[in-house]
């Protein structure tokens, strides 16, 4: 009598690695208003409304009338579509997480 083969275990999203693939590159998730970023340099924000997110490293998010925000690792911010932003990294292996809002 054959053995039944086990179904596969579902693998988790290693969000950090997906985005060290392509430093400086915004990667999207598929199928969700998720994108994750590997900080290289400094980096101009999407013109949209959501969530940034710091997932590892450290990074600055620079705003507009000399403002800025100061990201650690599980620390966030929500930035508007009519505010621009730029952001870089002040920690090695940096990586951001951008959350769009969704009505």
């Amino acid at each position: 009598m054959p053995r039944s083969l086990a179904p596969e275990a579902p693998q988790a999203l290693h969000l950090a690695r997906l985005a060290q693939g392509s430093p400086g590159h915004w990667v999207r998730l598929p199928g969700s208003g998720l994108r994750v970023v590997h900080l290289s340099g400094t980096l101009t924000g999407p013109t949209e409304t959501g969530y940034l997110l710091c997932l590892s490293g450290e990074a600055v998010v620079d705003l507009p009338l000399s403002n800025f925000v100061r990201l650690r690792p599980a620390e966030g911010y929500r930035v508007q579509a009519q505010t621009p932003w730029t952001a870089f990294a002040t920690k090695d292996g940096t990586v951001l997480l951008f959350s769009t809002e969704q009505d």
